[in-house]
């Protein structure tokens, strides 16, 4: 804290990329692989971007559209604002706020970032991107991002706040810090205890570092890494033992900037990994809307993808990767007590066992998940040989090409996450 200004230094990154270079592993490099950025121009933006989203096809997208597009279900996108004027966001913005201050409000985007998380979750795809969960809505919260190093102490643990205080049912945050915002904690404890599912991206760096930031890395957030066509973990894509689901978040088009004349269709990050979880949350809740989030989430993970066991979660894909058409084409994923929270089998404050699951589900793997209060780790393997390349778990359901993970059991650990 600054003596007497009331004011900190903090640095929001942004967890999206638009890089020359993308470098997509398994627990070690397999080697660099040289990706030119593409951006397409306006004229070819309708077809041409949606062309690029290669992961709607893998999930089925159009077959969980029959069953779910989100309808009724807001997200809140807690980011540096949101355009609710490109073309695939008209209609789907609702009144926003900005807990920043900054200039513009909460439709004012100055780097295409958080618009384009919108689009990711909710663009209808007329003329730009289409969402995972079309008929969702999106609710703006601007923060400071990037640039705006120098904050508003407090600005991210309000944004979660007035998140939580909104008809929001997800919260999404594709963006972290190394260290975590005045009263942050407290702010998500607050969001859990109103209901709310709150998704957060890993981080980028783990090419330099190995540091899971904050909103990810409390207890109590999803916190989501980054996968590639293959299944396979971005080597930038941050790792350790709070890792809980994983999502295509590689060559995933995003705007190029905040002019929005373009998409970069080589775009990466946990940032769009995040988005397209919160779009595939959305889809879920949204066919069943009697369930609350700790019901949702331990769906996603009981029918996650995976070749390990679901108690020794991979420290690179978590519980593994989102598979929404299990749940909602396969009527698979026990929703479980209403009031217990997946990840730390307890109750979670201010929700009631009134909200009850619905008898319909049935459980695919229904065993009970919960953190290891031992915290140990099992050894994270560490070369290529020791991967599953013949297990298919990122696969689409009725999908024309079944996409395999190569190497997602080869980091598995005993995790415990910790109540930070």
């Amino acid at each position: 804290m600054e003596s007497g200004t009331g004011v900190r230094r903090m640095r929001i990154k942004l967890c999206a990329r638009r890089s020359r270079r993308r470098v997509p592993i398994v627990a070690a490099a397999l080697g660099a692989l040289a990706i030119i950025s593409t951006g397409l121009a306006p004229a070819a933006v309708a077809d041409g971007v949606q062309s690029q989203q290669w992961y709607l096809d893998a999930m089925n997208a159009q077959g969980l559209w029959k069953a779910s597009t989100g309808k009724g279900i807001k997200v809140a996108v807690i980011d540096g604002g949101v355009k609710p004027d490109t073309k695939s966001l008209r209609g789907r913005v609702l009144p926003g706020v900005d807990v920043a201050g900054l200039p513009g409000g909460a439709t004012h985007d100055s780097f295409g970032h958080g618009t384009s998380m919108a689009e990711l979750i909710a663009g209808t795809g007329r003329g730009g991107l289409k969402g995972v969960a079309p008929d969702a809505e999106i609710i703006p919260i601007r923060i400071g991002l990037d640039s705006e190093d120098s904050r508003k102490s407090g600005v991210v643990s309000k944004a979660i706040r007035t998140a939580a205080d909104s008809d929001a049912k997800i919260i999404s945050m594709s963006f972290g810090s190394r260290r975590p915002d005045i009263g942050e904690r407290d702010a998500v404890q607050y969001a859990k205890s109103k209901g709310k599912l709150l998704i957060a991206a890993v981080g980028n760096d783990a090419e330099k570092q190995k540091h899971i930031g904050y909103p990810a890395r409390f207890t109590g957030v999803v916190s989501v890494s980054a996968i590639d066509a293959t299944g396979e973990v971005g080597k930038f894509s941050e790792n350790g033992n709070h890792v809980i689901l994983a999502a295509p978040g590689i060559d995933v088009p995003t705007w190029c900037d905040g002019t929005f004349k373009s998409y970069c269709a080589k775009s990466f990050g946990t940032s769009q990994a995040t988005a397209i979880t919160s779009g595939s949350a959305a889809l879920i809740w949204s066919a069943h809307p009697d369930w609350t989030a700790n019901q949702v989430l331990r769906v996603m993970i009981d029918t996650a993808g995976r070749d390990w066991p679901k108690n020794t979660p991979s420290r690179y894909l978590g519980y593994g990767t989102i598979r929404p058409a299990q749940v909602l084409l396969k009527g698979k994923g026990d929703p479980g007590p209403a009031d217990i929270d997946p990840l730390t089998n307890t109750k979670t404050p201010g929700l009631s066992t009134d909200t009850a699951a619905s008898p319909s589900a049935s459980a695919s793997d229904s065993s009970q998940t919960s953190k290891n209060p031992s915290g140990g780790e099992t050894s994270a393997a560490g070369s290529a040989s020791e991967s599953s390349s013949n297990t298919t778990m990122w696969v689409a359901l009725g999908a024309v090409a079944a996409l395999v993970v190569i190497g997602g059991a080869g980091a598995a650990v005993l995790r415990a996450r910790r109540n930070t």
